[in-house]
């Protein structure tokens, strides 16, 4: 499959959970991208590192590159231009089943070291979450929802029913 990098684990349980979190951050991805996309407001762009540079992977072991490929690694999920091109947002995607500010805060200050500025955004059984994350972090790891501005309640309904449906076949 072009555009995705796999990684063979040995420890089988281990393998098991690595797919099943892989799994539910795709689906967030997936979500994330449908739902920018049906609102009609933005053009969505992939930049993460399984997108924009499979080839790197296999001479990511190589010092001259590890650095190149490191930041590319920490690229931010994707990125919405608005409809009038006057707007861009470098967006990380996650999938939570529980929101922790602590693992947020960790997420945000990662991502803002390299990123910024750039947004969060998270998928969660009880609703999407989508804030700057200087505002993530400046609030101690917690994040605001999606408001209606960004993407209709309706689409968001729609969409967290799909989510839930996934996570309830996943448990």
């Amino acid at each position: 499959m072009r555009g995705f990098v796999f990684i063979r684990i040995k420890n089988k349980t281990m393998d098991a959970k690595f797919v099943q979190n892989l799994i539910k951050g795709k689906i967030a991805e997936i979500i994330f991208e449908q739902m920018f996309r049906e609102s009609g407001k933005y053009t969505i762009l992939h930049s993460g590192y399984e997108y924009t540079l499979p080839e790197l992977a296999q001479y990511q072991h190589l010092a001259e590159i590890k650095a190149v490929v490191e930041n590319i690694r920490n690229a931010p999920d994707f990125i919405l231009v608005s409809q009038d091109h006057t707007e861009v947002y470098l967006v990380e995607v996650k999938y939570r089943t529980h929101r922790d500010p602590e693992n947020l805060k960790e997420i945000v200050t990662k991502t803002l070291e390299i990123w910024n500025p750039s947004w969060l955004f998270v998928a969660s059984p009880d609703g999407f979450f989508f804030e700057p994350c200087h505002t993530v972090l400046k609030n101690n790891g917690v994040i605001g929802a999606l408001y209606d501005k960004w993407v209709s309640g309706d689409i968001q309904i729609e969409y967290l029913k799909l989510l839930n449906q996934f996570e309830s076949r996943a448990s």
